[in-house]
């Protein structure tokens, strides 16, 4: 009983000191960061100096993400990529030791952009031709490339986490932005077209076990022509036109893509 009651003391001072200790981390490993102009950051009005046309911001996602959770980042996102250009000349840094990559494509494949253009311009012209053209290549051509691309991706960096990061709809019905005629109209079937753009990488995603950060819920309320935007409308200069600003990055974004890691947004990133 003498030597118990010499032992308990010990014992306890052992359990307190290892509760009061924290537990060592790893740091976190690479991150890649691949994709368009809504990774890059275009939106945002603030690019880095060397990024040239590719348009990276300090103010992207990627980014900001990196900070949040320590990751060293290589920001290889370009505005205006597609799927072969992020085949062609963004992957030379995953490998066997890269933990994360996210990846935002499709849009351009599908034309996007030069749709909006088609449908900005003064009546009488409209875009519903494009928007149907639009739709049947995202149906019946991009899933393929998709799958090209996420194959490479995925044999270059076996053992990364890949999260898939899609796109908002862009508009809420309202026209405000007198240099570009947009109808209600066509805003709905533009935004039909960003639907059936997140379903189908949605899929293609899932099909090959990565995640996808699904942005639509989160800009709801902050589209185009709202309150409080976190889009862009026709801007100057033009390019910075529908593209998601600072807060559609930081308050966007970032709380989104975080949340599909597992990390918990803290104080330095807005939550959506």
């Amino acid at each position: 009983m003498r030597r118990l009651l010499l032992v308990l003391p010990l014992a306890f001072a052992t359990v307190i000191t290892l509760a009061i200790v924290p537990s060592a981390q790893a740091a976190p490993g690479p991150y890649t960061a691949l994709g368009d102009s809504y990774s890059s950051g275009v939106g945002t009005r603030t690019y880095y100096a060397d990024s040239g046309s590719c348009y990276r911001s300090p103010s992207a996602y990627p980014v900001l993400v990196a900070q949040r959770t320590g990751a060293p980042l290589t920001f290889a996102a370009c505005s205006g990529a597609r799927v072969a250009d992020v085949q062609n000349t963004q992957l030379g840094s995953l490998n066997a030791g890269t933990a994360l990559v996210t990846v935002s494509i499709g849009g351009n494949d599908a034309g996007f952009v030069d749709v909006i253009t088609s449908c900005a311009r003064p009546w009488p012209w409209t875009c519903w031709g494009d928007i149907d053209n639009a739709n049947a290549f995202i149906r019946n051509t991009l899933p393929a490339r998709l799958d090209g691309l996420y194959n490479t991706i995925r044999g270059r960096a076996p053992n990364a986490t890949v999260v898939v990061v899609g796109y908002p709809r862009l508009f809420n019905g309202q026209e405000c932005n007198f240099g570009a005629r947009i109808s209600s109209g066509e805003q709905t079937e533009l935004n039909k077209t960003a639907d059936l753009l997140d379903s189908t990488t949605a899929a293609r995603a899932a099909a090959h076990g990565f995640g996808f950060v699904d942005p639509r819920s989160a800009f709801t309320g902050h589209a185009i022509c709202s309150t409080a935007e976190w889009l862009n409308g026709l801007s100057n200069p033009i390019m910075e036109s529908y593209h998601p600003n600072q807060t559609g990055q930081s308050a966007g974004y970032t709380p989104l893509v975080l949340a599909r890691l597992g990390v918990t947004v803290g104080a330095g990133v807005a939550a959506a």
